[in-house]
């Protein structure tokens, strides 16, 4: 079992892993797991459901429907290799990064007017548009890569031998843009093992009624 899996098993079977028990709560995250408490832009947040039974999904991610193309339903495999998580793997890989485990990286893929609206807490922001040939350009791609993901740049090729494993997500399982970024890096070499991949995004996040951060 890798880290990460054993992580996820310890939240699911509700051992102890410095989160909040027993206060209480009527609707946790899973039946032994109440809270769990990251760290986001230096500041310790909390991540738990909302309590209120009568509380409603974000109106932002009410629509059912939307135009396809661009905004159409995504397998439940990206690409080979990549891992596609749910919810108590998110919140073991954001356990890592509030830990300090800088082999880790939770990425926002969104755009900014977006992430304003709520994001998940431990992330960070790199939008799409960034990653994006067509929309981006080199010096920014390589910047990233360097500075961010842990990348060599060598003689012209990659070396990702120490980059980070990155966590991907946008706004759910109708958004193009995680996708867009998982696929940009795989083409120019980034190991497949190294991406992580949260489908259900911010509307799975926002059904569930997991705390966001503005």
């Amino acid at each position: 079992m890798n880290k990460i899996a054993s992580l996820a098993a310890v939240l699911l079977l509700g051992m102890p892993l410095a989160v909040h028990s027993g206060d209480g709560l009527k609707v946790k995250i899973t039946r032994d797991l109440e809270s769990l408490t990251v760290m986001h832009k230096g500041k310790p947040v909390t991540i738990q459901r909302n309590q209120s039974k009568d509380n409603k999904v974000n109106p932002s991610f009410a629509k059912t429907s939307r135009p396809c193309p661009p905004f159409c339903i995504q397998p439940a495999v990206l690409a080979p290799g990549v891992e596609t998580i749910a919810e108590v793997e998110m919140l073991a890989y954001l356990k890592r990064v509030s830990d300090g485990d800088k082999d880790v990286l939770v990425i926002d893929s969104r755009t900014p007017d977006w992430v304003k609206r709520g994001t998940i807490p431990g992330s960070i922001n790199i939008p799409w548009t960034r990653l994006n040939v067509a929309k981006s350009d080199p010096l920014t791609i390589t910047e990233i890569l360097e500075q961010q993901f842990g990348a060599k740049q060598m003689d012209e090729l990659w070396d990702f031998s120490k980059a980070r494993t990155l966590v991907m997500f946008c706004n759910g399982m109708w958004c193009g843009q995680s996708p867009n970024n998982i696929k940009s890096l795989l083409r120019i070499g980034y190991p497949a093992h190294k991406i992580k991949w949260y489908r259900g995004g911010m509307q799975d996040w926002e059904i569930l009624g997991l705390t966001t951060v503005k």
